[in-house]
């Protein structure tokens, strides 16, 4: 396939905003290779492994946690051997000192860190505890932020490895865990400390559970987090952690919070405004084709496209919806409540997702091969949709939430 055929530079807005990011075209086989290959250099070396979201709440917990263990972030860009000086005695061969005192790789330009970030999202949450049970050091301890298992049979084999090699395994979230699964992990002796859904984030979890005298510039970092993560929106400044989370490597995001907390650089609030353009006018094109659908009691706000799932939810929401649904041409689909709709996680789970009351995510198993995804493409998700459609169905309307209604099946495709 020719390269110009994804390339987004290649690309108008129009069709980016319809078709996935060249990345869904990379085998998967090939995507986890590079997936492994990235963990077992990252655990080279490390004594701490945090297997943990790459978005601002996972990744803030992560700055926790090499604050905790001392492991400052480099003063300079990692990876940038001629601004690391030169490599004195106490250097391994084939590396040099960066200028906070550190190792680097002077093949691959990688800090070697003490805590070594695995990132791993909900539905590859076992491979990032199966690199920790296979590439971490014995006697290593684990921090598992900001996941959780639908079932304890899907990590179950994983993390009985990585507990075998680690020398203890702390575990925080804030999603809605399922009794029975966070009972079988407790059970493991993992430390798992759920924080509540509506109240906090992983950060404020991680915060309050280790045992140690946090600068302040981490509990405003928390609290900014907190904002975002539960889409409270009252601090400008959490729109810029998530999207700079978003758009930047999560290293170098994790090195910039802990050396500013949420109070980004210049160079970086500049950095997030240029790339906002762009993701403002896919915003746009999301919510001028959604449309509005009366599912029993709730007006369910419908979109698809390449887009932040929030803002086009808080658009729906000002249009009336009581949540929202927006479809990824990836086959993945953001689910958004409001305060008239907070069940957003058991729609998510009838169609193999999971999330929070008012923000989860899933991505229906009706993908057989690519004639599905080109359908899914050239129709705008209409299946994805209609399943989802169905699984509000499915709800039993609460009290208070009214009568029972009917369903549209007659989802629109494009012309």
């Amino acid at each position: 396939m020719e390269d110009s055929l994804i390339d987004p530079d290649d690309l108008s807005l129009g069709r980016r905003s319809v078709i996935p990011g060249e990345g869904f075209f990379i085998p998967d086989s090939l995507e986890e290779s590079h997936e492994e290959e990235a963990a077992a250099e990252a655990l080279d070396g490390a004594s701490v492994a945090v297997v943990a979201d790459p978005d601002a709440d996972g990744l803030a917990c992560v700055a926790l946690i090499r604050e905790l263990y001392g492991d400052d972030p480099p003063e300079e860009p990692a990876g940038d051997p001629e601004d690391a000086g030169t490599a004195d005695g106490d250097a391994d061969a084939g590396t040099v000192p960066d200028a906070d005192g550190g190792v680097v790789d002077d093949a691959s330009g990688r800090v070697a860190r003490d805590v070594a970030l695995v990132p791993a999202g909900p539905h590859d949450l076992e491979d990032g505890i199966e690199y920790v049970a296979e590439y971490g050091a014995e006697g290593l301890d684990l921090f598992v932020c900001d996941l959780c298992p639908d079932r304890y049979e899907y990590v179950e084999d994983e993390l009985e490895a990585a507990i075998e090699r680690a020398e203890q395994v702390r575990w925080f979230d804030h999603h809605e865990w399922d009794d029975e699964v966070a009972e079988r992990v407790r059970e493991t002796g993992v430390d798992l400390v759920v924080g509540g859904s509506n109240e906090e984030c992983s950060a404020d979890v991680a915060l309050r559970s280790l045992d140690h005298e946090f600068p302040r510039r981490y509990e405003e970092l928390a609290a900014v987090t907190r904002d975002h993560d539960l889409w409270i929106r009252e601090d400008p400044r959490s729109d810029d952690l998530a999207d700079y989370s978003y758009w930047s490597d999560a290293d170098e995001y994790v090195d910039t919070v802990m050396r500013h907390g949420p109070d980004l650089p210049e160079h970086v609030t500049e950095f997030v405004e240029e790339r906002r353009v762009e993701k403002q006018a896919l915003i746009d094109r999301a919510v001028d084709r959604a449309d509005m659908r009366e599912v029993g009691p709730w007006t369910v706000g419908v979109t698809y496209g390449r887009c932040s799932q929030n803002e086009v939810a808080e658009a729906l929401r000002e249009r009336g919806a009581d949540a929202s649904v927006v479809v990824k041409p990836a086959g993945s689909a953001s689910i958004r409540g409001t305060d008239g709709f907070d069940r957003c996680h058991e729609v998510a789970r009838q169609v193999n997702g999971g999330g929070h009351p008012k923000a989860a995510g899933c991505k229906p198993d009706i993908y057989d091969d690519m004639l599905d995804y080109a359908n899914h493409w050239t129709t705008r998700g209409a299946v994805t949709k209609q399943v989802i459609l169905e699984a509000f169905r499915e709800l039993e309307p609460e009290d208070g939430e009214g009568a029972d209604g009917e369903l549209d099946d007659d989802i629109e495709t494009p012309e």
